[in-house]
């Protein structure tokens, strides 16, 4: 069970919706293809079925027809029509290609009518062997013939123009298949009908249709099944973004409410000495001022951090001196290192590599900063920089009290801090500084000396 199931949280009710709406159109798309290929294999089966048969009735015509044209004249009336091996006989033919196919000819007359064929009755079976498929086998009262005539009206229709037809009825309940076409020769005009059980097709069209419903329905039941539990699974770090950005904006709120509470503060102060001169003044106006440059601080960390979000903003990759953006980076935070009575110790050797300079001189900044910030007054920070066989190693140590073991994992998260961390910061220095190295390549992680204070190690691949 995803954590999208169990977690309850303000966007759950729009994340079920939306996992709804994907279960949705995966449905529809999954139904709409078994619905296309179903289809396309049920008419392909249909007609490879439906081909086979009109071919077997063809065969099983031109048999006759070869026969009849072979046959010594006149031909007599009074054709055997029970069972039979020969296909080229009229009847029920077992056996062969056209088995299980009912042949029969009928003779025309000189008005342009066909004549019935009598023939004597089957031994076996009589006209029931063939009364399921025929209705027009007729037994003659009073004696031991079956009369025969033409089953499809239209194909003797047909038959007199000279085509040739092939026409699906349904006799008693049976489906079948029925080839006529005419046969002339030198005497007379024949018409010869095949009939074809289709009882056997229809079957396997039935079984084939009931495979195909049956497999589409378990297709799509395992196909919802999985896209419920994928779909749960892709809503997680949609859910997560949203949290993040709930938390950004509730952070951001409350990161920015300290420094205009200064602010105001300082202005209701100074509306309330209007006469006070500026001198006396001086302190309020430097408390404006912190606030003010609090607020560009986080503001300009804010957006910073919204255009990484967004993809707004270009890493350089230029030959760059780590050694130099150290250095330039160390001189210019000396000023903020005395005025909290520390020393910085810069220990780093040339070091070349592709990257951003301005934002490789801003990752020595926020970590300096950081230490200094962080560590008592008077302590001594040491910034050392060392080639290494994939690129640089860059380490940043102080002499405050430490990382407690519950914040190292969330050290680089927005707005983290610690709850003894020193006032002033907005929590938003090491995220940013994870996001160079991040973007460069390489790898950040933070611990605790075994002789007090803190390390924070980057290293950068050539």
């Amino acid at each position: 069970m995803s954590p999208y199931d169990t977690e309850r949280t303000p966007d759950q009710p729009l994340l079920r919706r939306t996992r709804l709406r994907l279960l949705a159109w995966s449905a529809s798309v999954t139904i709409v293809a078994l619905l296309i290929v179903g289809g396309a294999i049920y008419a392909a089966v249909a007609r490879s079925l439906a081909e086979a048969s009109m071919e077997q009735l063809r065969a099983r015509a031109a048999e006759m027809a070869t026969k009849i044209s072979l046959a010594p004249r006149p031909i007599q009336v009074g054709i055997p029509a029970g069972v039979t091996s020969d296909p080229a006989a009229p009847g029920v033919v077992l056996g062969g290609q056209t088995s299980g196919t009912l042949g029969m000819v009928v003779s025309s007359l000189p008005d342009g009518t066909f004549d019935s064929v009598t023939a004597p009755a089957p031994a076996v079976g009589g006209a029931k062997s063939s009364g399921d498929l025929v209705t027009n086998f007729v037994k003659t009262p009073g004696s031991g013939d079956i009369a025969l005539s033409p089953i499809d009206p239209d194909g003797l229709a047909a038959a007199r123009s000279g085509q040739t037809s092939l026409h699906d009825l349904v006799i008693n309940g049976t489906p079948v298949r029925v080839l006529s076409e005419s046969l002339k020769t030198t005497d007379a005009t024949y018409l010869i009908q095949v009939i074809g059980d289709r009882t056997a097709e229809q079957r396997t069209l039935r079984v084939l249709l009931m495979v195909l419903a049956g497999g589409s329905l378990l297709v799509l039941a395992v196909a919802l099944g999985v896209g419920y539990v994928l779909s749960g699974r892709a809503l997680v770090p949609i859910r997560e973004s949203m949290r993040r950005q709930r938390q950004f904006a509730a952070d951001a709120s409350h990161e920015l409410r300290t420094p205009l509470t200064i602010v105001r503060t300082s202005l209701e102060h100074l509306r309330r000495h209007p006469e006070a001169s500026v001198a006396t003044l001086a302190p309020t106006i430097d408390d404006i001022d912190a606030g003010a440059s609090r607020l560009t601080d986080l503001v300009d960390q804010l957006l910073l951090l919204a255009r990484t979000d967004s993809g707004g903003v270009e890493i350089e990759h230029v030959p760059v001196d780590l050694a130099e953006a150290a250095l330039e980076a160390v001189d210019a935070l000396s000023g903020i290192a005395r005025t909290h009575g520390s020393t910085v110790e810069l220990d780093v050797e040339p070091v070349e590599l592709e990257g951003d300079p301005a934002r490789l001189r801003q990752l020595v900044s926020l970590l300096l900063d950081n230490a200094l910030r962080h560590g008592p007054s008077g302590q001594h920070v040491q910034v050392r920089l060392r080639g290494t066989s994939s690129g640089a190693s860059l380490q940043v140590d102080d002499q405050g009290p430490g990382i407690d073991p519950d914040d190292l994992p969330h050290v680089f998260e927005r707005f983290y801090r610690a709850r003894d961390a020193a006032p002033g910061g907005t929590g938003l220095g090491l995220a940013i500084a994870h996001w160079i190295v991040d973007r460069h390549g390489g790898s950040i992680r933070a611990e605790n000396l075994p002789t007090g204070g803190a390390r924070f190690s980057v290293s950068l691949p050539a």
